[in-house]
């Protein structure tokens, strides 16, 4: 089964580490990478994703579309990237979500649609 594991934090924390301290959680994301890999649990398409500001948000009521600037919801903690995975089961992807060198990791099912090739 496939499953997301979407990283939350706080982006001004983030923005106020020094470059050591943002080399080290890269380099302890490196470990988790490798770990995936030896599992045979990493799938293509995880990434760090931009800050929170850059995002728009596209919202259809039905009759119409529109756009606003930033992220949906208004919270201390956003998202900043995400790992998918393959694993057995839920208990299996929360035990690789639990080495994750993040504070908060929201462990999500992915649907599989045959239409969309996964």
């Amino acid at each position: 089964m496939h499953y997301a594991l979407l990283i939350y934090g706080n982006e001004k924390a983030w923005e106020s580490r020094d470059e050591r301290e943002k080399q080290e959680n890269h380099e302890r994301h490196g470990r988790f990478m490798a770990m995936l890999r030896e599992r045979g649990a990493l799938l293509p398409g995880g990434q760090e994703l931009a800050a929170a500001g850059t995002a728009t948000t596209v919202r259809n009521s039905g009759d119409a579309v529109g756009t606003t600037d930033g992220p949906y919801a208004e919270t201390a903690e956003q998202i900043g990237g995400f790992y998918l995975i393959d694993a057995p089961d839920l208990d299996a992807a929360l035990e690789i979500a639990r080495q994750l060198p993040e504070p908060i990791v929201e462990v999500r099912p992915v649907v599989m649609h045959p239409e969309m090739g996964n």
